[in-house]
């Protein structure tokens, strides 16, 4: 059984860390029906009148909120969803985590359904989770009204938070003491508790099965990483729906009896004030949070707060240091994983860039290799024997994981609900004949002592004359001419060519100058990889969890009859300005490249 963590805490080395999150997940195994929803009624013996949850909307102690998930759980057996799926549907509040937690002590299990989506996508979602029950916050109802009448679903809906829900009225009547076996079987580790949905930045979104052993496995190894204590408090503006919001950032603080604040949604104007009212400890970041952090206006609180250290992924090298040293962060924790991947890297050491690495002594948990890419075929490439061949250090290649069988935490793929999208996420015979492993569609290059950065994906990278060009070393490099706030990377077709010409979307502020820009990408980049279009736009469109959203960029193309955002052309001498005239040019191969 892994304990509750130490109050005390000192300053660890690398090598304690990793120390630290083997010793609290190798006791999982143990226990092998301990799984998030037990831990959190032992938490409430001892922490009963500690905050667990906290924010505007309310808060919840560690007694409440094990009460609340108790009588979910008492709820859910009485409706007879032990053994189905429920879809939730809510905005950041306590009550989320009550409510999944609940129905999956219950015996059933949770799709976490993205708030952000409409229509058809949410449609989509609702069918490949294959649940007949709905559990939606009221102001969502509307959404959700919606998108079952398109997509022709019938489902049993409960509302939450609206006045009088039978939802809530009902929760309430049940028991909120802890659940026996003779009420509900105690759900086994290997157990489905929640399906996690992609982005699907690159096509509907797929809903990755997670058990509630990957659950377990994310919360202590975090909590070790972290070295988190009953004394901490985590400030999390990510959606709950997601893996990083929903389980890592809060289960890592619960499991040591800590607390957690949740904002409804990340403001930069306002979260240094946040930081501060709610006397936060921790701070779990996507990369694009510190860049907006960093872009905006000096805040009086901004070094006032008790940040020990921040956690995340993202955060790219140009803004690093400046991040780190404007608001004084004494730690930062950079990490790559994926919510159905098998392995994952943790920067502990504070390389500045670097998504992390494995120390040997780790490579056996997380076996993983990186392999040469083939971007013509859009898949590993092959030897003369029908192998992939691994990368050398510092060359380019897709990441890869092995997929281990049984229970092994760290190598599980526990796949999608479609079992055609979890073969398509499987490499065979990668090394060996038999062998499979799951990639991660990542360009990944390997460094000095091991680190690794992150280059590309797959399906961002594009071809220019014959070259493989990175958006993200493209990107990299436009962040660093004055003026410029944000930028993105992508190709477009062009008529009459072969490959993608590059292009980027700029934010851009007074400070800006094209003549800079052009001069500045001459002496940073190779010709092949510098921008031929360039638009200037006022925000840049992302998902709810900031990622670009590449695909409607690349399909709105360079058309000026087709974008109000002003648009230029790199001519060899300067970036002019892109007109329809110039447009035809361009089209009926007048200009060549």
């Amino acid at each position: 059984m892994a304990p509750l963590l130490p109050e005390g805490r000192e300053q660890n080395s690398a090598s304690k860390t990793w120390l630290r999150a083997l010793e609290l997940t190798a006791r999982i195994d143990r226990a092998p029906t301990r799984t998030l929803p037990v831990v959190i009624n032992e938490l409430a013996e001892g922490f009963a009148d500690k905050a667990a949850l906290l924010s505007d909307l309310g808060s919840l102690t560690f007694g409440e909120l094990a009460a609340k998930m108790n009588a979910v759980a008492r709820w859910a057996r009485a409706h007879g969803l032990a053994g189905q799926t429920v879809c939730l549907l809510m905005s950041n509040q306590p009550d989320y985590l009550a409510i999944w937690l609940g129905i999956t002590r219950a015996g059933g299990g949770v799709a976490l359904l993205n708030t952000n989506l409409r229509g058809a996508a949410l449609s989509h979602c609702i069918k490949i989770a294959n649940s007949q029950t709905v559990i939606v916050s009221a102001d969502l109802q509307d959404a959700l009204d919606e998108a079952l009448r398109s997509g022709q679903i019938a489902a049993n809906v409960w509302t939450h938070g609206a006045s009088k829900s039978p939802f809530e009225h009902e929760v309430a009547s049940f028991s909120s003491a802890p659940l026996t076996t003779q009420d509900a079987p105690l759900p086994r580790l290997e157990d489905r508790a929640l399906c996690i949905y992609t982005s699907g930045t690159t096509g509907l979104p797929k809903a990755a099965n997670v058990s509630h052993l990957r659950i377990a496995t994310w919360s202590y190894w975090f909590a070790g990483i972290l070295n988190t204590s009953s004394t901490d408090r985590m400030i999390n503006c990510l959606p709950m729906y997601h893996s990083v919001g929903g389980i890592t950032a809060i289960g890592s603080v619960l499991v040591s009896g800590g607390s957690v604040v949740l904002q409804q949604k990340f403001s930069a104007s306002r979260f240094w004030d946040d930081v501060v009212r709610w006397d936060c400890t921790l701070f779990q970041y996507i990369g694009e949070l510190c860049r907006y952090l960093l872009n905006a206006p000096e805040n009086p609180n901004e070094r006032a707060h008790r940040l020990r250290l921040a956690c995340g992924n993202g955060l790219r090298a140009d803004i690093w240091r400046a991040f780190q040293d404007r608001f004084h962060i004494p730690q930062i924790i950079e990490f790559y994983a994926a919510t159905e991947g098998t392995f994952s890297l943790i920067n502990v050491e504070g390389q500045v860039g670097s998504i992390g690495r494995i120390p040997p002594f780790l490579a056996h948990r997380f076996p993983s290799a990186l392999v040469k890419y083939d971007a013509e075929r859009g898949a590993p490439a092959r030897d003369e024997h029908g192998l992939c061949i691994r990368c050398t250090r510092g060359e380019v290649g897709e990441a890869i994981g092995k997929i281990a069988s049984g229970r092994a935490e760290g190598a599980r793929f526990e796949g999608y609900t479609s079992k055609k999208e979890s073969d398509a996420k499987i490499l065979r015979n990668v090394f060996a004949e038999g062998d499979a492993w799951f990639r991660t569609g990542d360009l990944l290059r390997e460094g000095d002592k091991g680190f690794y950065y992150f280059v590309d994906r797959v399906g961002d990278t594009f071809r220019w004359k014959g070259e493989n060009v990175s958006t993200f070393e493209v990107e990299e490099a436009i962040a660093q001419c004055p003026g410029v706030e944000e930028a993105i990377a992508y190709g477009v077709a062009v008529l009459g060519t072969e490959g993608r010409a590059g292009m980027s979307i700029l934010v851009v502020n007074s400070d800006f100058d094209l003549a800079t820009l052009h001069s500045h990408l001459r002496a940073a980049l190779p010709s092949y990889a510098r921008p031929l279009f360039i638009r200037i736009g006022r925000h840049i469109e992302r998902t709810e969890t900031f990622k670009p959203k590449k695909a409607q960029l690349v399909r709105e193309g360079y058309d000026p009859a087709k974008i109000a955002d002003p648009l230029h052309f790199d001519d060899g001498a300067r970036y002019q300005p892109l007109d329809a005239a110039l447009f035809e040019k361009i089209q009926s191969g007048e200009i060549r490249f």
